[in-house]
């Protein structure tokens, strides 16, 4: 393991020397991701609290901008934020309670029985799911909570979504195949622990047009199709989200938020 190095003066990021296979399609704009993607609710971060064996250490795996660790650091002690890519926690939130660790879902580095709650936030179908269940088993504490958490598309009015998911439709050719766990919300996923109930959420922001075609460049699919013909699909799909979005500088917007949990045994 690498020497850790102290990043600012709230966060420590350590780099491990392991080498590390993932799929890396957000580090080229890290910075659009942590200023775009939409925040989750307190109150899912609440219930994972209350149902966590203890409140001394919760992990976010994938943990990006560190928008959820930083979120967890309002009920846990302490809070580690995995993240394969350095150019992610370059951007990553602070927190006095939040250290960030560049490693990966399937060897975090981090001690036996560590952890009262693993979360993995828009973050799982990116995981190779052998690996990682082995080392959830490994890293939670028993009765622990390993929490899998995804969002839908984006909901603002019938004539904005009709744009959004045409776009969607028109990048299946660039969207990489793990994306469709995303869209039954992780229901097709075999979890090899057993299940907790857990209430019904939704992620909620008030939006202007500008940042919802922000937030449709951080899409894996769309940078791809950029990529790979030279053209950004947004050139396009603006001025349809313009004449959609109608005279309303801002909007609600909201995005169906799917929650499974688990007690690790």
């Amino acid at each position: 393991m690498a020497t850790p190095t102290r990043a600012m003066c709230f966060h420590t990021i350590v780099v491990y020397s392991e080498p590390m296979s993932w799929k890396d399609l957000f580090s080229g704009h890290a910075e659009d991701y942590a200023r775009f993607r939409p925040s989750y609710p307190p109150a899912l971060f609440a219930w994972l609290a209350e149902v966590s064996p203890g409140r001394g250490l919760a992990v976010d795996l994938g943990t990006g901008n560190g928008q959820a660790a930083v979120s967890l650091a309002d009920h846990f002690a302490r809070v580690i934020g995995i993240e394969p890519s350095a150019e992610q926690l370059a951007h990553a939130a602070t927190h006095p309670r939040v250290e960030y660790h560049v490693a990966t879902a399937e060897a975090t580095g981090l001690t036996d029985a560590a952890a009262d709650l693993l979360l993995a936030a828009q973050a799982f179908h990116w995981f190779e799911r052998d690996g990682f269940f082995a080392e959830a088993r490994r890293v939670v504490r028993p009765g622990g909570v390993l929490a899998l958490v995804s969002y839908a598309l984006s909901r603002i009015t019938p004539e904005v979504d009709a744009v959004v998911d045409e776009l969607y439709r028109s990048l299946d050719p660039y969207w990489e195949p793990e994306r469709r766990t995303v869209e039954d919300g992780y229901a097709s996923v075999d979890v090899p622990f057993p299940a907790l109930t857990a209430p019904a959420f939704a992620m909620e922001s008030t939006w202007t047009v500008d940042d919802l075609v922000g937030y449709l460049g951080t899409w894996s699919a769309l940078r791809k199709a950029l990529a790979v013909g030279g053209r950004n699909p947004l050139d396009d799909v603006g001025p349809q989200l313009a004449a959609a979005w109608g005279e309303e500088p801002r909007r609600e917007v909201l995005w169906p938020l799917a929650v499974r949990a688990f007690r690790v045994d």
